[in-house]
């Protein structure tokens, strides 16, 4: 192409004898200028960029690699022209600016004219393969990513016919020759319009903008429920990768924005490291190991004591096509040898902490069952950790463990104390253990969300413990990106000796939510009337259960990290040797199981726990998230 423009800017410029008296030196001239265009042309990246996905970005280089070799041309137009070579010009201002507008034509047109081939065949094959049409719903910056994403092959099967905009500025225009109609107030005569024109409209796209607070989702998406039609919401993978399609969940209409994440920091953290998550098999275990596997761990090693959990997580891992090696061993936590011989095997660089007993009434009940699993298995894996030289271990902690009336609150709370404890003793040695709290994890195992579907699916009631209790709220991503996040920060170098002794880390989930508030919105998300369709039924309060929760202790000092939308603390706690001494308490008291001294023990530690000795039996189980 750079031969041909430069012959062709000659052929225009000059006549014959022009031509024939430069031919000589142009015949030299030529080969040599195509490899300096060459050189130019790989410096701008012209070789990498895919013809299929040509772009302004593309155009953007190919200008300044042509204006590069114009300005180049007029250089040496001058040293030829001077005494010693040409003596005159050899080019010309105007052979030089046909020579810019000829190149321009001849590299960026082939791209482009290839970008619509593969558009044009993309749109035919979608005719004749009878691909689903969908309408897209959100601003246009948001929609033309699902279009764009249908022009290049990345939603198969589904062609964009028409999109609605809550923007009005992108009303009544195009973008990329898919109509925006109008406003969200015409989804039911958009559908039925199309409907009469014999284009049957098969799915909605909902895009983040048509989520927002102030597009009213939860109106939309129960009209668009009553008119039957399937739902998608358009997601990215790991917030800025490959465009893919999910259903659309409760979670994805928090009262608040979601807490946006710096992935190059966790890709830092994590990327090249080997990884072990206890308790791999859960909603977030398992959430965590895709994070370290999306975010390049060199290994992984899953480690759960539920082997039909452990084969689902190593399953959905293995359809990843992950470049991290992963592999998984059974093992509980509880077994203090099998966790010093796996840490010592694996060496792990980081270790997330996810196993645990977490539901409340059950462990009111089974008490014993609880400190085994929470506060002996967390010190066992502290432990195994700091003697494997693990460069940090995360414990997952909760809301519950501060000012605790449970014995899920207090101990994760008395666990966390030994992991700062541990921490504290180990100021200059090569590990970091420190404790993330979590609010409630909508879509977790055993959570609020599966249970209101599940009784709304029964046609009701959905049941809910008390009208005013509330609680924080976070998505299993957040949840998990908090917890890489946690790690990266106490990975990295302070230059503040405050922010060294910061070992609790909480996202900033906004204002608690009302339970009776989630539970009528999941209904009208339904296309479902609350007391009208759905009955909610008030349960009462459960054992272990209070109406609010609290992020951190009155005596713990919050602290900015400069990491948007996460909270820390300095924590506050007994001595290492104290806590050993507890440990060993505990230890005999769950050996006698005596209840009496054992919550004695861990209220030595845990001074602000207020639930009395007496055993309590456990409610069934409720629709409280937990």
């Amino acid at each position: 192409m750079t031969c041909l423009a430069v012959l062709a800017s000659f052929y225009v410029r000059f006549d014959a004898a022009g031509l024939e008296a430069r031919w000589p030196v142009l015949a030299v001239f030529l080969p040599l200028f195509a490899l300096y265009a060459s050189l130019v042309y790989s410096f701008f990246s012209l070789y990498r960029a895919k013809w299929r996905f040509a772009s302004l970005p593309d155009l953007s280089s190919i200008f300044r690699a042509v204006t590069v070799l114009a300005l180049s041309l007029l250089v040496l137009d001058y040293i030829l022209a001077s005494s010693t070579f040409y003596n005159e010009f050899f080019f010309g201002k105007v052979t030089i600016a046909l020579y810019w507008v000829i190149q321009m034509f001849l590299l960026g047109g082939p791209r482009i004219a290839y970008r619509y081939y593969r558009y044009a065949r993309t749109r035919h094959g979608a005719s004749v393969e009878n691909a689903t049409r969908a309408l897209v719903l959100g601003r246009a910056h948001d929609a033309e990513v699902v279009v764009r994403a249908f022009e290049s092959g990345a939603l198969k099967k589904l062609m964009p016919i028409a999109i609605l905009s809550p923007n009005a500025s992108d009303h009544d225009q195009s973008l990329r020759a898919v109509p925006v109609l109008g406003g969200f107030d015409l989804l039911e005569a958009t559908v039925a319009e199309y409907e009469a024109r014999g284009l049957r409209i098969g799915r909605l796209i909902v895009t983040p903008s048509a989520l927002a607070p102030e597009s009213a989702p939860d109106t939309l998406l129960a009209r668009a429920r009553k008119l039957g039609l399937p739902i998608s919401r358009m997601q990215t993978l790991d917030e800025g990768g490959a465009v893919r399609l999910a259903p659309i969940e409760v979670e994805d209409l928090l009262l608040r924005p979601t807490v946006a994440i710096d992935y190059r920091r966790l890709e830092a953290a994590v990327g090249g490291r080997r990884v072990l998550v206890t308790g791999g098999g859960g909603s977030i275990g398992a959430e965590i190991c895709e994070r370290a596997v999306a975010h390049r761990a060199s290994h992984l090693m899953v480690v759960e004591n539920a082997e039909p959990a452990l084969h689902a997580v190593l399953e959905k891992l293995a359809a990843l096509d992950p470049e991290t090696q992963v592999e998984g061993r059974i093992g509980d936590v509880r077994e203090r040898s099998r966790m010093d011989r796996l840490m010592a095997e694996f060496k792990p660089d980081l270790v997330f902490h996810a196993a645990a007993l977490k539901h409340v009434p059950y462990l009111e009940a089974d008490w014993i069952e609880g400190v085994k699993t929470n506060i002996l298995g967390s010190v066992n894996v502290a432990e195994a950790a700091v003697a494997a030289g693990a460069r940090a271990m995360v414990m997952i902690s909760t809301d519950k463990a501060i000012e605790p009336v449970s014995v899920l609150g207090a101990t994760k709370r008395f666990a966390e104390m030994y992991c700062q404890a541990l921490d504290a003793e180990l100021a200059s040695g090569p590990t970091r253990l420190i404790a993330v709290r979590f609010g409630n994890v909508l879509g977790s195992n055993g959570s609020v969300v599966p249970k209101f579907k599940a009784q709304i699916a029964a046609g009701g009631p959905v049941t809910v413990t008390h009208p005013d209790m509330v609680r924080y709220f976070m998505t299993i991503r957040e949840a998990c990106n908090l917890v890489v996040t946690a790690a990266s920060h106490a990975l990295a170098p302070h230059a503040s000796p405050d922010q060294d002794r910061i070992s609790v880390y909480v996202l900033n989930m906004g204002q608690p939510v009302k339970i009776l508030d989630l539970a009528e919105r999941m209904i009208r998300l339904s296309g479902l009337e609350p007391g009208r369709d759905i009955e909610v039924a008030f349960t009462g309060v459960r054992p272990g259960e209070r109406l609010n929760e609290i992020l951190f202790a009155r005596e713990e000092p919050t602290a900015d990290i400069g990491i948007p939308g996460v909270v820390a603390a300095q924590p506050v706690f007994p001595p290492l040797a104290e806590m050993r001494r507890l440990v060993a308490e505990v230890e005999a008291a769950v050996a006698a199981e005596d209840r009496a001294r054992l919550f004695a023990a861990i209220r030595r530690a845990v001074t602000d726990f207020a639930q009395g000795p007496a055993a309590k039996p456990a409610a069934p189980a409720g629709a409280e998230a937990v």
